[in-house]
C-alpha cells in the first residue's frame, strides 16, 4: 500500500477541488490509463479535468521555467484545490479555437507545412541555373515566399460600376453610389463633388463615362473649400473636404475596419478572384518554379494527405530521409480520420473537432511519455465510424506511458475506457460531486448516475411516427467544395437529419438552404460560435432577459425618488454618461480588475470597490424583493425563473432557457466561460422567445456536441416540439439516436473529401438503416427500433 506522498504512488489524488462549482471534492485517479471523466452538462467534470488537474500542472512546471520566459506564456493561474499528489507534467488538448486567420492552415498546426517546405529547399527540382532557395521562401506568410501582388493571400479583390452603382437611374444625390458611407460621411462626399463641379442632380448613367469612372475609382484625393448650404436652423460653417473614391472607400474598409457589420456591408460591393499573379498558389513565381516528383509545392499542398503520402517517394539520400519523415508525420492524421483535408486548407473552416484531432495527431508523432493528456471531448464531430480509430489512437498513447484522462459524452469513448470519474448528479449548483470514480462496470450500481441510465441500458427507443411532409425544398444541383453536381430535397414541417463520415460535405450541403429558395419563409442558423468575445456579454444581454430586469428595477420606488432610469442599471453605462450610468468606475463595469505581477502571469482579482459586484454602491441600495441588481444578476436560470415568475417579458424568456437545459447558468455568466453546446443552446433559447411565427427553417450544425445523453433527450423535446408546430429543422448529426427519430435522412459520402460528395442515400430512417455502401447504415441499425 503506497502512502498518498510516496513518490511512486501510482494515482494522481486530488484533495478540497473548489474549482467553480466542486463542492470540496476529493478523488483518486490511476497514473497509466484511460480515464473518462463524465457527467451531464455544466456538472462540473471540466473543472475536475481541466480547470484543477491541468491547471496545477501546468502552474507546477511554469514554477521551474525562468521568470523572464514565465511573462511570455500564457498561464492559467492557479486552481483552488487543497493539495494534488502523484501528478506528472500535463498536456491540453481543448476545443477552444483561436483567432480564425486565413494564413492558418492544417500544414502550420500539424507543422508539416515545415518538413514539405524542407524538401522542396533541400531535395527539390531546380530551374537550370536557379539559385537554391532557403525553406522561408516556400511559405506565403513570409516576405520572402509570399506573391508581392496579393501579399501570401492568393485572392484579389476587385470592384465594377455594377456593384457600386445598382440602380443607375438614380442621382448621386438620391443615393446613386450603395456603396458609399451614410450619414454625414457621405453627405460630405456629396458636397466635395458637388464643389469639384459634378452634376450630383443628374441621373447616374446619363453622366459621361469618363467623369463616372474618376468618381468610382480615381486614386487621387483632392482637399476642396466646402461651403454647405445653410439649413434655416442652423449655420454651417466653410471646411476643408478630401475626396475618396467609392472604389478607395470600400477597399479602405474592407481592409482596416474592426467593424464586422462594416466589413460585411464593405464585402457586397467585392468580387473575389485568385490573383491574376501567383493563380491563387500565394507564392513568388520563384518558388512555384520548384518542383518535387514534377508537380510544385502549391499543387502538393492541395492533395488531400491521403493522396500526397502515396506521392512521397525519395531518390536520393537527403530526398528519402526528408520524405520519410514527412510520410511519418501524415500517417497519424490520417488514421484520426483526416486523410480527406489538404495542407492549405484553411484553419476557419475546419470544425473545432477537427482541429482537436490534429493537435492529437501532432502529440502522437512527439513520443512523448510519462505525462498526463487532458483531452476535451475528441469525438466531438466524429462519424461512429470514426470514434473506433479515435479510441485505438488513445490506447497508443497510453501504450507509450502516458495518462489519458478525457472529458467525454460519447458512450462508446466511455465504455472503452479503464476507469470513470462521474461527476455529478445535476448540473450548477446541484453538481459539483464525484458520484464514482473506478471501473465503468461498477458505475451500474450508482442511482444518482445520469450516465448510468444511459451507459447500460442499450435497448432502443420506441419508435417515433414518421411525419407526412407538406412540400419539399429543392437544391441543387450544388458543385462547390467536394460536391460535385448534387441535388438534394428537404421535406418541409418535418426533421431531417444530414449525416455521413467527416469531410463527406454535410455542412456544405445544408449551406445552399437561404432564404431565397422557394418554400422558405424564415431562416434561422443556429450554431455553435461564441455569443460575445468579452466577459461584458453574457446570457442576460444576449437573450435580451437584461433589458426586462433593468426596466423592473427602474420602475421601483427607490429608482423613481433618485431619477434613476434604465441606463443606471447597466454596468458597461458610464457613471458621468448623460443617462446617469450606475457602474463601478474602478473596475469600469467589469467586476475584477487585473493585478500585474511582474514575473508571475497577470491575476484577476475582485474588484477592492465594488467586491465584483460591478456596480456603485448608489446604485446597489436599490432593491427588488430584497435583492439588488448584481444579486439577480447572480442568480441562476433556474433561480431567477421562480423570483420573475409574475413578470411576463423575463418568464417567457427564462421559461425557454430552462427547456432547453440550462437552468444551471448564472444570469451574468461571461460568454467567455461558456462552451460551444451552451452557446448554441442559447440561441436556439433566443429564437423560442419570440414566439410562434409563420413557417421557420431551423438550421443546427451538431446540436448535440458536447452534450450528455441526458440533456440531448431535453434539446430533441424542444427541436420535435417545433417540427409539431409546423416548422422545419433540419441538423448535421453523428448521434445516430438523434438519427432515428428524424422523419428524413440524407447520407452523404461514401468517403471524405474526393471521396466523398455524393449522396449515398435518403429516406426515413428504416430505409437508410438498409443502404448499401453507406458508412452511417450499420451504425444507424443498431439503434433503430
Amino acid at each position: 500500500m503506497h502512502s498518498p506522498h510516496d513518490p511512486y504512488d501510482p494515482y494522481v489524488r486530488v484533495r478540497g477541488a473548489r474549482e467553480h462549482n466542486l463542492k470540496g471534492v476529493d478523488v483518486d485517479i490511476p497514473r497509466d490509463v484511460l480515464a473518462v471523466f463524465t457527467g451531464v452538462s455544466g456538472s462540473g467534470k471540466s473543472s475536475l479535468a481541466f480547470g484543477t488537474v491541468y491547471a496545477e500542472a501546468q502552474r507546477r512546471y511554469f514554477e521551474s521555467v525562468a521568470p523572464y520566459a514565465r511573462r511570455l506564456i500564457h498561464q492559467v493561474g492557479a486552481p483552488k484545490v487543497g493539495e494534488i499528489t502523484g501528478l506528472p507534467p500535463a498536456v491540453s488538448l481543448q476545443q477552444r479555437r483561436s483567432a480564425p486567420t486565413s494564413r492558418s492552415s492544417v500544414g502550420t498546426v500539424t507543422n508539416l507545412s515545415n518538413s514539405l517546405r524542407m524538401l522542396f529547399s533541400r531535395a527539390g527540382d531546380y530551374p537550370p541555373g536557379a539559385e537554391r532557395l532557403d525553406s522561408d521562401a516556400f511559405s506565403p506568410n513570409t516576405a520572402a515566399g509570399a506573391c508581392p501582388e496579393c501579399h501570401g493571400l492568393g485572392r484579389a479583390h476587385r470592384t465594377t460600376e455594377e456593384l457600386l452603382v445598382p440602380d443607375p437611374s438614380l442621382s448621386i444625390r438620391e443615393g446613386a453610389i450603395a456603396a458609399w458611407p451614410g450619414a454625414w460621411q457621405g453627405k460630405n462626399l456629396r458636397d466635395i463633388l458637388d464643389t469639384l463641379g459634378y452634376d450630383v442632380d443628374r441621373p447616374w448613367g446619363e453622366l459621361p463615362a469618363e467623369q463616372r469612372d474618376w468618381i468610382l475609382f480615381t486614386d487621387e484625393q483632392p482637399v476642396v473649400t466646402v461651403h454647405p448650404v445653410r439649413d434655416a436652423d442652423r449655420i454651417q460653417r466653410p471646411y476643408q473636404g478630401t475626396y475618396m473614391s467609392a472604389r478607395r472607400y470600400v477597399m479602405k474598409t474592407f481592409s482596416d475596419t474592426k467593424s464586422p457589420t462594416l466589413r460585411a456591408k464593405a464585402e457586397r460591393f467585392l468580387t473575389s478572384a485568385p490573383c491574376p499573379v501567383c493563380g491563387g498558389s500565394r507564392l513568388r513565381p520563384e518558388a512555384l518554379a520548384v518542383t518535387f516528383g514534377g508537380r510544385s509545392i502549391a499543387e502538393l499542398a492541395a492533395l488531400p494527405l491521403t493522396d500526397l503520402a502515396g506521392l512521397l517517394d525519395g531518390g536520393t539520400e537527403t530526398a528519402r530521409v526528408l520524405t520519410d519523415d514527412l510520410k511519418s508525420r501524415i500517417a497519424p492524421v490520417v488514421e484520426l480520420g483526416l486523410g480527406y483535408l489538404s495542407l492549405d486548407r484553411a484553419t476557419p473552416t475546419l470544425s473545432a473537432g477537427e482541429l482537436q484531432r490534429l493537435r492529437l495527431a501532432t502529440q502522437l508523432r512527439s513520443g512523448l511519455f510519462g505525462v498526463v493528456y487532458v483531452l476535451d471531448e475528441p469525438s466531438a464531430g466524429l462519424h461512429p465510424a470514426d470514434t473506433e480509430a479515435l479510441l485505438t489512437v488513445l490506447d497508443r498513447l497510453k501504450t507509450a506511458g502516458n495518462s489519458v484522462f478525457v472529458v467525454e459524452h460519447h458512450l462508446e469513448v466511455v465504455r472503452g475506457a479503464d476507469w470513470l470519474v462521474d461527476v455529478g448528479p445535476g448540473a450548477g449548483e446541484h453538481g459539483g460531486r464525484v458520484l464514482y470514480s473506478g471501473p465503468v462496470a461498477e458505475l451500474a450500481s450508482v442511482e444518482e448516475s445520469a450516465t448510468a441510465r444511459y451507459l447500460f441500458d442499450e435497448a432502443p427507443g420506441p419508435a417515433r411516427e414518421v411525419r407526412e411532409a407538406r412540400g419539399w425544398l429543392k437544391v441543387g444541383p450544388v458543385t462547390r467544395h467536394n460536391l460535385r453536381g448534387v441535388t438534394a430535397e428537404f421535406p418541409l414541417s418535418a426533421f431531417t437529419a444530414v449525416t455521413g463520415v467527416s469531410g463527406s460535405g454535410k455542412s456544405t450541403l445544408i449551406g445552399e438552404l437561404t432564404e431565397d429558395l422557394a418554400g422558405v419563409g424564415r431562416l434561422v442558423r443556429v450554431d455553435q460560435r461564441p455569443i460575445g468575445r468579452t466577459p461584458r456579454s453574457n446570457l442576460a444581454t444576449y437573450t435580451g432577459l437584461f433589458d426586462v430586469v433593468r426596466k423592473v428595477f427602474a420602475a421601483t420606488d427607490a429608482a423613481r425618488e433618485h431619477g434613476y432610469g434604465v441606463g443606471r442599471f447597466s454596468f458597461n453605462v458610464a457613471g458621468g454618461a448623460p443617462s446617469g450610468g450606475g457602474r463601478c468606475e474602478t473596475c469600469q463595469g467589469e467586476g475584477f480588475v487585473s493585478v500585474e505581477l511582474l514575473f508571475l502571469p497577470s491575476t484577476y482579482a475582485p474588484c477592492p470597490d465594488c467586491a465584483g459586484a460591478r456596480y456603485n454602491p448608489e446604485t446597489l441600495r436599490v432593491t427588488y424583493r430584497g435583492r439588488n441588481i448584481a444579486e439577480v444578476l447572480d442568480l441562476t436560470v433556474e433561480d431567477a425563473a421562480e423570483f420573475f415568475a409574475d413578470t411576463p417579458g423575463a418568464a417567457r424568456s427564462l421559461g425557454t432557457l430552462l427547456d432547453v437545459g440550462l437552468g444551471y447558468l448564472r444570469l451574468g455568466q461571461p460568454a467567455t466561460e461558456l462552451s460551444g453546446g451552451e452557446a448554441q443552446r442559447i440561441k436556439l433559447a433566443s429564437e423560442l422567445q419570440r414566439g410562434r411565427r409563420a413557417h421557420t427553417l431551423y438550421l443546427l450544425d451538431e446540436p448535440t456536441a458536447g452534450l450528455h445523453p441526458a440533456d440531448v433527450e431535453v434539446l430533441m423535446d424542444r427541436l420535435h416540439g417545433l417540427v409539431d408546430a409546423g416548422h422545419t429543422v433540419v441538423v448535421v448529426e453523428h448521434d445516430m439516436t438523434v438519427v432515428a427519430e428524424a422523419d428524413w435522412v440524407i447520407d452523404l459520402g461514401p468517403g471524405g473529401g474526393d471521396r466523398g460528395g455524393h449522396i449515398v442515400a435518403a429516406g426515413p430512417p428504416q430505409r437508410v438503416a438498409r443502404a448499401a455502401g453507406s458508412a452511417t447504415a450499420p451504425y444507424l441499425a443498431r439503434v433503430m427500433p
